[in-house]
């Protein structure tokens, strides 16, 4: 199936800002660090308040900050007190990798697309849950796609194209990702069962089609073959963050260069 999402709803607030950083230096006669790929995001509307900080480069990230009454850094649990271990996080050398949506299965699939991606990722989100989950996954993709697209910055010196297979058990996924900034989205899933956790299968095809709108991405995931649901969507999502981190390899000796026969992406 494929599809082209629509654009962001009009009502949306969205704050994106790059945010320039040098990376971890391991030798003091090393040459000069390039800056690390970062952005923090904040989005809200009726429906959601979502904060995103990313760094496509890994590395630490500050706490997301605090935001009116949304998210007050209280300290008392999760989303408030980012310092709490949760089901979806994970500090490491390389990697920070936080993660609250209020949707189990759905941060769970967040982290493993950081964690392979060798991105770190902070995020958490508001949302209206006594709905159903739709808005809470739409937005949050739609928020990390901008994330990814303002911390990539020009789209100049980088592979572009990205390819993988990843295996879950018997399951079995491939991603192919082009930084083109024509966004397009197919996606086959052959989930057998409506929901995964508090997840509607459905909307995993929407959120990576809404990511990959905001991300300005051509995207082609499919999952080949798997019985379980749960190492399907995993296996898809583990492809596609090893696609991504292909894609966004900085390329040496084509600094500043943009991969087109155009000259602009």
């Amino acid at each position: 199936m494929s599809s082209k999402p629509a654009l962001e709803k009009s009502s949306c607030d969205v704050e994106a800002l790059p945010v320039h950083e040098e990376a971890m230096s391991t030798s003091s006669s090393s040459p000069s660090p390039s800056p690390r790929r970062t952005a923090y995001i904040s989005r809200n509307t009726n429906e959601t308040k979502i904060q995103v900080s990313l760094s496509l480069d890994g590395g630490p990230l500050d706490l997301l900050p605090a935001d009116g009454s949304h998210f007050v850094n209280d300290g008392l649990r999760p989303p408030q007190n980012q310092n709490a271990k949760t089901h979806a996080s994970q500090i490491t050398f390389s990697q920070q990798i936080w993660i609250w949506t209020g949707i189990g299965f759905l941060d769970h699939m967040l982290h493993a697309w950081a964690k392979h991606a060798g991105w770190s990722l902070r995020i958490r989100c508001s949302g209206d849950l006594e709905i159903d989950d739709h808005h809470t996954t739409e937005d949050t993709f739609l928020a990390l796609g901008t994330a990814f697209t303002t911390a990539l910055g020009p789209r100049s010196g980088i592979a572009r194209f990205g390819h993988a297979y990843a295996p879950l058990d018997e399951a079995l996924s491939r991603a192919v990702i082009d930084i083109s900034s024509r966004p397009f989205f197919v996606g086959n899933f052959d989930f057998k069962s409506p929901m995964m956790g508090t997840l509607n299968t459905q909307m995993v095809h929407h959120g990576l089609g809404s990511w990959a709108q905001n991300a300005g991405v051509t995207l082609h995931v499919d999952v080949i073959k798997g019985n379980n649901d749960h190492h399907r969507a995993e296996s898809a999502f583990k492809a596609l963050a090893v696609a991504c981190k292909m894609a966004c390899q900085k390329v040496v000796g084509k600094e500043g260069e943009i991969s087109s026969t155009k000259g602009v992406l």
